[in-house]
């Protein structure tokens, strides 16, 4: 088997995506890059029983290298942010239930906690094609050239990262954001940071050597 190690990676991760409630059933996507080549999740896969022996590996054209099963449905978004995002090393699509349900409602969600600016800051909302085209790839792409996460018009989200860690982190920490706003509005209206007070939080950051921060 091919890429062993990589493959059980992304299998774990969909297992364990899965099981914090973040999907359910066939409802997402990941990958990841190793030099000219993709591991991705293959077409219908159920996340809870994904291994790695299931998994599908391509080129960066999107032909398979090796693997029993057809790859996911949403491969065009995937290889579009690797052919934009050069330093894109794997990428998370979910269906997570709180940032699906706000991608309905919102045209972005504002950074309202300074955690959110490792999401980038306000998390966009790309505008809405038919799953599986490359209309929503690159609907989806060109928002990721601004920020490492987005919603998905009445869809669900999408994020990546430098690895498959990071890619996952990221997914979580979106679901997490997106909770906190949606709750936040619930009471009241939320208290939306301002440029100055981002840039005070990366200063801090930077100073304190909290780890990396993307400016909002």
């Amino acid at each position: 088997m091919k890429l062993p190690a990589e493959r059980e990676a992304v299998a774990a991760a969909c297992r364990r995506l899965a099981a914090e409630g973040l999907v359910i059933q066939t409802a997402g996507n990941i990958s990841v890059r190793t030099g000219d080549a993709v591991v991705i999740t293959p077409s219908g896969g159920v996340f809870e029983e994904l291994d790695a022996e299931q998994m599908t590996i391509l080129d960066l054209a999107g032909n398979v290298i090796d693997g029993r099963h057809g790859p996911s449905s949403e491969v065009a978004l995937h290889l579009g942010v690797y052919e934009r995002l050069a330093h894109a090393g794997a990428v998370v699509h979910t269906h997570a239930p709180v940032a699906t349900a706000l991608s309905c409602v919102v045209d972005e969600v504002p950074p309202v906690h300074y955690s959110m600016l490792a999401l980038g800051g306000a998390i966009p909302v790309a505008d809405y094609a038919t799953f599986g085209t490359g209309e929503l790839a690159r609907n989806v792409v060109a928002e990721l050239e601004r920020a490492p996460a987005t919603l998905m018009r009445s869809h669900g989200a999408t994020t990546y990262g430098n690895d498959l860690d990071g890619a996952v982190e990221q997914m979580r920490l979106l679901e997490w954001a997106c909770t906190v706003y949606w709750r936040a509005r619930m009471i009241g209206e939320p208290a939306v940071m301002t440029q100055a007070q981002a840039e005070d939080v990366v200063k801090v950051y930077t100073e304190r050597n909290y780890g990396r921060l993307s400016e909002a």
